[in-house]
């Protein structure tokens, strides 16, 4: 019966970067799950702890030994092992001694091939606990941990400093040193509810005892329920309701150990400012969650204490001080952007670097402007209202209140633009054009939006390209994946009809260090994007080869022809096809000579030749009214009629015949059949 016990190790610190806590834990715990599979040591389950002042794992039911392990080596043939007087050879004699043990200790073996000596032993297994200090070494060496730092005079190298480090397997303190810390049993408790030691008797006490005891919820997760459910309760004292960010709750649970939920509020005149303006300042510096009712914002917030205060009025008005100089600036800021209308901050963007090597933001500016103008025409768009929105779209920049809350960039740009009596599409195409932002996100409602949008996602991406920094592995300084899949997702969700490598042959030239390869390079890395899209679709990557094949330039059109084509799979005829089309291809890849444009009926021999040639002749003119209006769906249908004469065709007919008129005759016939289905997409490739 194999023996278990429980493992615990913790590793106490200074407080942890909260945005990355939650990823700090899920790794080590991963680590060393690794780590004991590698090494054949079974368990029941792992449970993960994380605070801001501790990394905590707990092993179940953990193997105490590795299995014994039987080891075989082969050495030389028996006939060459020994002389004839019966004494071992050399190469007896040294493969006993890499065995360690004399010529006398190795067995023989009967094989196939022959008699050969062998060494047989049996490896014992190492106590758990002598492999746990390498383990938990290992795991915490391989955290995603960017930038290691030291203290002090001390060598070890972590994201902060390391204060304790306990290290139990079952009732005992596994004996080790690791971070410059002695492993013991010792724990602490909440900074100002128990800084004491708490001694932790066995691993499975360890939970309890911080929440009893040290006033700590070490589990991630169950700390992070009680704080979303405590905001929500709290959010009902005022008849509003909570708005939970994922990414804020995710903090603010890596912030605390022991969460309080408090009610404040703000004097209700800051209310007059834009509600995203006060909900940056709260969420952004303060790390408050905001109430909202009948979609509006509430005078009211919450916070998340990290103590269980006796007088909770105090805290409440202590966080209610800090927050009203943060909206008090928030108010300055709108007051005095809107005493300058936003086109006025225009030349100022001559002062800010887009890129050394291509100019300036407000250079930038007026090549999306130009860029825009076009890309109107194309789409029926205003092509004024689209060059007003490309020339206000990066001007709230300069102003007051996006240099101290940048990510109200847009937003901003949007209430300034309206204040100036601006068009209100040129105001919502300067919110817009910042869309998609991230994964997920919406793509720009309106069609000027989409204009700005599209221009300038191109301009960064070609002027980049030109200048010859390109995306390398991780690295993309200036979000060109982001961006070219942003193009490719409004073009292909909105369904416009824009040629996207024409698009990037105009945008090219607007600049000087535009190469004649610069477009191309652009339309190749954007069509990449377009294949991870479909794929996350659920898309089969063959299905987006097939249409790929045929190099539509179109994102519209290219999404048309991989529905379609995914459609077409699932018909009875499909496979066949796609068979047919394969040996087709090849034919015609392996016939180096010229292949005539007509085909002559006169030169058939064969009845299944006519028919294919008849079949295929009757629905020629419909196919090419279903292509021409880009309905592939009933174009692929219609030529899956096909199915029956194609493998008549192949079951009956020699193509490549004797006499050179009929085989370049039937050539023709496979050829024109061919560059059907290569209008909607080589089928070959499914």
């Amino acid at each position: 019966m194999i023996k278990q016990k429980d493992f615990l190790v913790e590793l106490g610190t200074e407080e942890l970067p909260p945005k990355a806590l939650a990823k700090l834990s899920d790794s080590f715990a991963d680590n060393l799950k690794q780590s004991l599979k590698k090494a054949a040591l079974s368990f029941d389950s792992i449970d993960q702890f994380a605070t801001p002042r501790r990394l905590a794992v707990k092993v179940n039911g953990l193997q105490l030994q590795q299995a014994d392990k039987s080891i075989e080596r082969k050495g030389p043939a028996v006939k060459a092992a020994f002389k004839e007087d019966g004494c071992p050879t050399p190469a007896a004699e040294g493969f006993a001694r890499s065995c360690g043990v004399s010529v006398d200790a190795l067995e023989k073996a009967e094989t196939d091939k022959g008699d050969w000596l062998v060494f047989r032993s049996t490896l014992k297994g190492a106590e758990t606990k002598t492999l746990l200090p390498a383990m938990v070494t290992e795991a915490l060496s391989k955290l995603p941990i960017p930038k290691r730092m030291r203290w002090g005079n001390r060598q070890a190298q972590f994201v902060r400093p390391v204060h304790w480090l306990l290290m139990l397997l079952g009732n005992d303190v596994v004996k080790c040193n690791i971070m410059e810390h002695e492993a013991g049993r010792s724990t602490k408790g909440h900074r100002f509810h128990h800084p004491d030691n708490i001694d932790i008797p066995n691993p499975a006490d360890y939970e309890s005892l911080l929440e009893t005891e040290g006033h700590i919820i070490p589990d991630f997760s169950k700390r992070l329920t009680a704080i979303k459910a405590q905001v929500e309760q709290a959010a009902l004292k005022v008849n509003g309701t909570a708005v939970i960010d994922p990414d804020l709750l995710n903090e603010v649970t890596g912030l605390v150990e022991w969460p309080l939920a408090v009610l404040g509020n703000f004097d209700k005149k800051f209310l007059e400012i834009p509600a995203e303006a006060l909900i940056s300042a709260m969420k952004g510096h303060q790390k408050y969650f905001h109430i909202i009712k009948d979609n509006k914002l509430l005078p009211s917030f919450i916070t998340v204490s990290n103590i269980n205060s006796s007088n909770i009025q105090t805290v409440q008005q202590g966080n209610e001080r800090v927050i009203r100089p943060r909206l008090a600036d928030a108010d300055f800021f709108w007051n005095t952007d809107r005493k300058t209308s936003l086109h006025n901050e225009l030349h100022k963007l001559k002062t800010v670097v887009f890129q050394n090597k291509l100019g300036s933001v407000y250079d930038k500016t007026q090549r999306v402007a130009s860029l825009s103008e076009a890309l109107a025409k194309i789409l029926g768009a205003d092509a004024t209202l689209c060059r007003r929105a490309a020339e206000l779209s990066k001007c709230d920049l300069m102003t007051e209140m996006v240099g101290e809350f940048p990510d109200l960039q847009g937003i901003m740009g949007r209430y300034y633009a309206l204040h100036d009596k601006e068009n209100p599409l040129v105001a919502e195409a300067v919110l817009e054009h910042y869309q998609p932002r991230f994964a997920g996100d919406a793509v720009p409602p309106s069609t000027i939006g989409q204009v700005i949008s599209i221009s300038d996602k191109i301009d960064t991406l070609v002027g980049i390209f030109s200048i010859g920094q390109i995306p390398t592995g991780d690295k993309d300084p200036f979000a060109l994946r982001r961006a070219a899949l942003g193009v490719v997702r409004i073009i292909v969700e909105k369904q416009l009809p824009v040629d996207l490598a024409e698009l990037l042959t105009t945008a090219s030239k607007n600049f000087k260090t535009n190469t004649s390869d610069t477009s191309d390079a652009v339309f190749d890395f954007m069509m990449d994007r377009l294949k991870g899209y479909y794929l996350e679709l659920g898309f089969r990557p063959q299905v987006f080869e097939a249409v790929s094949a045929t190099k539509p330039t179109s994102p519209a059109d290219f999404d048309s022809r991989i529905k379609s084509v995914a459609l077409f799979e699932n018909e009875d005829a499909a496979e066949s096809l796609a068979a047919a089309n394969k040996r087709i291809s090849n034919i015609l890849k392996k016939h180096t000579d010229p292949i005539p444009d007509k085909i002559n009926a006169q030169l058939f021999e064969l009845s299944q030749e006519t028919e294919l040639h008849n079949q295929l002749s009757a629905l020629q003119n419909d196919f090419d009214t279903y292509a021409n209006v880009k309905n592939y769906g009933a174009a692929l249908k219609l030529l899956s009629q096909l199915k029956e004469p194609i493998d008549s065709f192949f079951d009956n007919v020699m193509v490549m015949a004797d006499n050179k008129n009929i085989r370049d005759n039937r050539l023709a016939l496979l050829s024109s059949l061919y560059k059907q289905f290569a209008r909607i997409a080589d089928i070959s490739r499914l």
